[in-house]
């Protein structure tokens, strides 16, 4: 009986040491203790439900960006409520507010990436949800105006990490990284407006239904100027302004109905390749994952902007023009982690319209699932400093494992 207590207590023990120390530290948080026999202060704090608070992307701290420069960081979230450049649904003026909600269980366990190895909440610099830029519902070229300049405030600040190291922007400085909360796909205009007054024309890696190239004499008719510049339209006018770098940028996911193949020669006119979204039936994900990041490498500075259209309408029917045949959830979770060691500079998630979600909020978690895979993949790189950027960048084991299969296939 001795023996088997002896073994059944060692066995407890080499379980212990497999799983680590359980020792850990309970989560923290703004209020002290509310435990009966203890005095004020003697009892630690407390933090939050996950069900209660105020909502910020993650349960980050939130901090008033835009009204006071005194807390630094290292990634920001921002949230652009603008949908009025929209063909269809409108509603993505609720989506900064809706991510935040589907993101309230994120840091639930800790915030622990398991297919990554990180934990995007714990790490070597600062993240904070920096609110909403405020953007008028009344004036599309205003509100685009502000949401340039309220990107472009955040974007070129002092970093709270390597501050002091040269980077890769234009101005030789290292900057911190800005994650758009969307918002209709129009924001990603001014966007890139503001990432090029910091780096220069810049590679797209484009996750979305749709091209978004369209000439807007086919998209909408352009009966003006300022209706020329919506959902549809807004990478035609990026190409026209300079602001994408040459043949380097990429759609994936992409499955819409056509005016006509004459879509696809101002597509390529306008620096892209695709990804179809059936593709995954041939390539695979292996196959997707190596396409975008031959097209765009590990060197130069890239933005990614993901519509969450990307998703079959099974997954995420919250946006403003859904197609059917699209991707699920865990295929572009898994797509996105693929793309880690790439230099991205910022990103926006877009389009996702709360009001037509279910009860279950599929649509809000989705893409609160997805930005916190972004996240993850821009901590794992570390801060943008020209040595980090210029040095050779060994991928994960599980990401060498599938691009030396897409390579297989390809032979």
């Amino acid at each position: 009986m001795l023996l088997k207590s002896s073994i059944a207590l060692l066995a407890c023990a080499s379980c212990a040491l497999a799983h680590g120390n359980h020792d850990q530290t309970p989560v923290s948080g703004p209020h002290k203790s509310l435990w009966y026999n203890t005095l004020p202060g003697d009892g630690g704090t407390q933090a939050d439900s996950v069900f209660s608070g105020i909502s910020t992307f993650g349960r980050l701290p939130y901090w008033p960006c835009l009204a006071s420069e005194d807390e630094k960081y290292d990634i920001a979230f921002i949230g652009a409520p603008f949908d009025t450049g929209t063909s269809y649904r409108p509603g993505a003026r609720f989506g900064p507010s809706g991510i935040r909600q589907g993101s309230r269980r994120l840091n639930l366990y800790g915030g622990y990436n398991v297919p990554m190895k990180s934990n995007p909440f714990n790490f070597w610099g600062k993240v904070i949800d920096c609110g909403d830029i405020p953007v008028t519902s009344y004036d599309n070229h205003y509100a685009l105006q502000q949401i340039e300049n309220g990107h472009n405030a955040l974007l070129t600040r002092t970093p709270y990490t390597s501050a002091s190291e040269p980077g890769i922007s234009k101005s030789g400085k290292t900057l911190p990284r800005v994650i758009t909360l969307g918002g209709d796909h129009t924001i990603t205009l001014p966007l890139l407006r503001s990432i090029n007054k910091a780096y220069g024309p810049i590679s797209v890696i484009h996750f979305d239904s749709h091209l978004d190239t369209w000439k807007p004499k086919v998209f909408g008719g352009a009966p003006s100027h300022q209706a020329a510049i919506n959902h549809g339209t807004y990478f035609y006018w990026a190409s026209e302004e300079g602001l994408l770098a040459n043949d380097s940028s990429i759609h994936a996911g992409i499955r819409t109905t056509l005016s006509g193949p004459s879509d696809y020669d101002n597509d390529g006119y306008c620096g892209f390749t695709r990804v179809e979204a059936r593709e995954i039936d041939t390539i695979g994900i292996p196959g997707i994952i190596k396409r975008i990041r031959d097209r765009v490498g590990t060197k130069n500075p890239v933005y990614l902007s993901i519509d969450i259209d990307t998703l079959d309408p099974a997954f995420a029917p919250a946006t403003g023009t859904p197609e059917t045949g699209g991707w699920s959830t865990r295929e572009l979770r898994t797509i996105i982690r693929g793309l880690e060691g790439i230099n991205f500079v910022a990103a926006d998630l877009v389009e996702v319209a709360p009001a037509y979600d279910t009860n279950a909020e599929l649509t809000t978690m989705a893409a609160a699932d997805v930005l916190y895979e972004v996240m993850t993949i821009m901590v794992k790189k570390g801060p943008l400093t020209r040595s980090v950027s210029e040095g050779e960048y060994t991928v994960s084991e599980e990401l060498s494992k599938m691009l030396l299969e897409a390579e297989k296939m390809e032979l």
